[in-house]
């Protein structure tokens, strides 16, 4: 859907804000980034976050600018350096969820709620579930220990309760009542904090309880969130948004065409992750997708089926794994699944039997539903879901609907397979059709899916009855939906990917391991498709949330084509390690996770990765995995061993293997990370270039990737002035400057009015080269799997025929090329592994400079 009225961007360039880099450095960095050729500052959170917040997700408040990094006028003073370097702002907001802070009192409706309970004008604004238990309080898992411990810590003073440094609010009427009485008595219930998993009646974002969920679709909430963003927006302070977590909502499509509404359709893009074959509604009033599909589509190019499939093998001998324990991908994700939905979203999973058993009380037709099959069905359902949520509640698009409707009925067939009783497994009728926002009498599944709408045969009563039935089968459909989303996210994310490690490449956001290479046909698919439907979406490499950047899983890539010598050089670097007789063993799955990490960090001056950074990383993999210890039940002794094995093994004498390995494949990991780039920057969509990824950049999981950023102008104009680049970072400015200014001077050639055309190599390694045409005015073309390529005998007599029409310039090298020619592809990629052409206008246009490098 081509949705922006207003100007789109060329190009956005991330900027992670937080206290240590405000809006006065990012501020700094805009000649820089003006010259660098994006159109537009992308910037993470600005609205009042918690104190310290390096991302901003948190947010506290809605009504003003973030004072930590300079407030509304720092904010302002940043819009106008960047237009008067002829950029504008992208802003990231947060709809789905606000911060349970510490103190409570930095979150105001919060507060108010606490104190005033469901009366309260904010109670509308998040999603609390009141008849959940507790009395009807608010369960706030907020305590060190039991209560009954805890009391000792307890203090009143006047209208405020004191639990540590914590304060919480004391209902009206409640200061003089003794201290049990007086607990009792407020609207929320203090509770230890391990009560969360199972005893939580407030939606949250996926299993953090410090983060509540905000009910946006109600449209006074919406008004009240969004009133200082759409201001800025209005005020022109804002020209475009990235919409964080739209899954996390009831009505997607609904709140978009909202905002659209709202922004006179500004330039958005969401972050919805799309899984497999799974497309993006059709019918939203957005831009495209942040562009964790783009990155999928790119890094598989770049893996070796075969040589991925022989990796596996190693690895399984290696690490000897259980079938479930990442022996298997799609057995590892089910196990996962199955924990997260029985564990730490057990609490989502009540909910809905609860709401379920009420349901089916209120129509008794397809009644006499055990709680245990009503349970049984839900975690069936949900753990059978091969995407993040269905859109049973869209209207805007048919087709997905429709998609949607097949699905669940899918997951329903193999769900009720896992009843003994086939009679029992009636729970998986109620269920599916509820899932899908619908109930027909009888459970046949005939309703209209959608509609949320109830028989009005099939309920006993009044319209009251049939009103509250309606209600909650809407309530249902929602949380279905929205506990679905969360548990894709945990078990796949955030487990199965630790828990798979064979080419840590493939374990990102949006990737799927277990086939981790793509072809260049696909690869031109969907950059075909992207183009029709979605030409000013999003796409990107690295972001604040990738768990490793594009340079370190373009160097991990490169070890799909070569799986003999990484299984060398990990035997030998396992075997001549010397461990203590006391030593608590780490597993082998650590071992390989912790190598392979430390090869696409890569080298650092001191001759191996930095422990203080390494070391982080592998422990997050470790707790993220589960399997020895987990962040809410820690092995203190195991992660030591974790940490000393780090320390000693790749960040200690035997990197040096590491770094010897890397010299060897130091000519194939520079074409992966030039390849990936000029793909990411020229194909369909409009690139995010995450901070500081124009040059080397290589960073691990957060916090690591969220450090603030360091620029280089004085490389950039150096490059300018004509001095060759020298080593990779040098490199790939030239190239990211070289492709984002001829995106700026040219836009026409990338945006929605351009096209889109494969550019077929021939000859015997046809398959290395990706090449394709924009606009019929810039050709890109690249390496792909350029070991395997050199270990075939190179190029040969490969060649690929430009378009003709006039010549075409090659803008890394200043070479020309005659337009209509085969050109061979040895000659085209011999001093860079890329090539990045544009057709020539007349004799000698634009030779001496970068395209776009005529600013003042």
């Amino acid at each position: 859907m081509r949705q922006p009225s207003s100007p789109s961007p060329t190009a956005t360039y991330r900027l992670q804000l937080q206290p240590d880099f405000p809006f006065a450095a990012a501020e700094r960095a805009v000649p820089y980034l003006a010259a660098l050729g994006v159109s537009h500052l992308h910037l993470s959170p600005v609205l009042e976050a918690v104190p310290g917040s390096t991302h901003g997700y948190d947010v506290t408040g809605h009504a003003a600018v973030r004072a930590e990094l300079g407030g509304e006028e720092g904010l302002r003073a940043l819009a106008a350096t960047a237009r008067a370097h002829g950029l504008g702002l992208v802003v990231d907001i947060v709809p789905n969820h606000m911060a349970v802070p510490a103190p409570v009192s930095l979150n105001g409706p919060l507060w108010e709620v606490l104190r005033d309970g469901p009366a309260s004008r904010y109670a509308r604004w998040f999603d609390i579930d009141w008849d959940g238990g507790h009395g009807g309080r608010l369960l706030l898992p907020v305590l060190e220990g039991r209560i009954g411990d805890e009391l000792p810590r307890f203090r009143v003073e006047g209208p405020l309760l004191h639990y540590g440094e914590q304060v919480f609010p004391l209902r009206p009427g409640t200061e003089r009542l003794p201290l049990p009485r007086l607990l009792e008595a407020q609207w929320y219930r203090l509770a230890w904090w391990r009560l969360a998993r199972t005893e939580l009646n407030y939606r949250r974002f996926f299993t953090i309880s410090q983060l509540i969920g905000v009910r946006a679709e109600d449209p006074e909430v919406f008004a009240a969130t969004h009133a200082t963003v759409l201001r800025l927006v209005r005020e022109g302070v804002v020209d475009g948004l990235r919409v964080d977590h739209p899954d996390g909502l009831v009505d997607p499509g609904g709140y978009l065409a909202r905002l659209r509404a709202g922004t006179k359709g500004c330039w958005t893009v969401v972050e919805k992750i799309l899984t497999g074959a799974e497309r993006l509604p059709g019918g939203w009033a957005c831009a495209g997708t942040t562009g964790y599909d783009a990155l999928r589509h790119i890094d598989g190019l770049f893996v070796c089926p075969q040589g991925s499939g022989r990796l596996f093998s190693h690895y399984r001998d290696f690490v000897t794994p259980l079938a479930d324990e990442g022996g298997d991908w799609e057995e590892t994700v089910r196990r996962a699944a199955y924990e997260v939905v029985e564990h730490e979203l057990a609490a989502e999973v009540e909910r809905l039997v609860r709401t379920a058993a009420r349901i089916a009380e209120r129509v008794p037709r397809p009644g006499d539903h055990a709680p245990w099959a009503l349970r049984q069905a839900v975690r069936e359902l949900l753990v059978r879901l091969p995407v993040y949520r269905p859109y049973a509640g869209d209207t805007t698009d048919g087709t997905r609907t429709a998609a949607d409707a097949a699905m669940l009925g899918g997951a329903a067939e193999r769900a009720r397979a896992t009843f003994r009783v086939p009679e029992e497994a009636a729970a998986v009728d109620l269920v599916h059709d509820l899932a899908l926002g619908r109930f027909a009498r009888g459970g046949d599944g005939d309703g209209t899916a959608g509609s949320a709408a109830v028989d009005r045969d099939a309920v006993d009563g009044d319209d009251t009855n049939r009103d509250v039935a309606n209600r909650d089968v809407a309530d249902f459909a929602a949380r279905f939906a929205q506990t679905a989303s969360a548990l894709h996210a945990k078990s796949v994310e955030d487990t199965a990917f630790y828990r798979y490690p064979v080419l840590l490449s493939a374990c990102e956001v949006g990737g799927d391991p277990g086939e981790p290479a793509l072809g260049p046909g696909t690869f031109h698919e969907y950059c075909a498709r992207l183009q029709r439907d979605w030409p000013e979406s999003g796409t990107a490499l690295s972001t604040h949330d990738t768990k490793r950047s594009a340079d370190v899983r373009a160097r991990i890539a490169v070890l799909s084509e070569c799986p003999d010598r990484w299984r060398d050089v990990l035997s030998a670097v396992a075997d001549g390690r010397e461990v203590a007789d006391d030593a608590v063993p780490v597993d082998p799955m650590v071992a390989w996770t912790a190598w392979q990490t430390a090869f696409g960090l890569g080298a650092s001056a001191a001759g191996g990765p930095a422990a203080e950074r390494l070391t982080p990383a592998v422990l997050k993999a470790v707790r993220e995995a589960g399997l020895r210890t987990t962040w809410t039940e820690p092995d203190a002794v195991y992660e030591e061993a974790v940490a000393e094995f780090v320390r000693g093994g790749p960040c200690g004498p035997a990197a040096g293997r590491l770094a010897a390995l890397e010299a060897e494949l130091a000519p194939h990991i520079r074409a992966n990370v030039l390849g990936a780039a000029l793909l990411h920057l020229t194909m369909p969509g409009v690139p995010d270039v995450y901070q500081g990824t124009e040059r080397e950049y290589a960073a691990l999981v957060d916090p690591d990737n969220r450090r603030p950023p360091r620029f280089e102008p004085e490389l950039l104009a150096e490059l300018d002035g004509g001095a060759t680049p020298a080593g990779p970072s040098a490199e790939k400015l030239r190239l990211t400057a070289a492709a984002l200014r001829l995106r700026r001077a040219h836009p026409e050639w990338f945006g929605a009015a351009s096209t889109y055309q494969p550019l077929t190599a021939e000859g015997p390694a046809a398959e290395h080269c990706v090449a394709f045409v924009r606009g019929g005015r810039v050709v890109t073309a690249v390496t792909r799997l350029s070991l395997r390529l050199r270990e075939t005998g190179g190029w040969w007599d490969t060649v690929l025929r430009l378009p003709a029409g006039g010549a075409w310039r090659e803008l890394l090298t200043g070479r020309t090329v005659a337009g209509g020619a085969a050109v061979g592809v040895d000659t085209l990629l011999t001093e860079w592994p890329v090539a990045l052409l544009v057709r020539e206008e007349g004799p000698g246009a634009g030779r001496g400079q970068l395209p776009g490098d005529e600013r003042e």
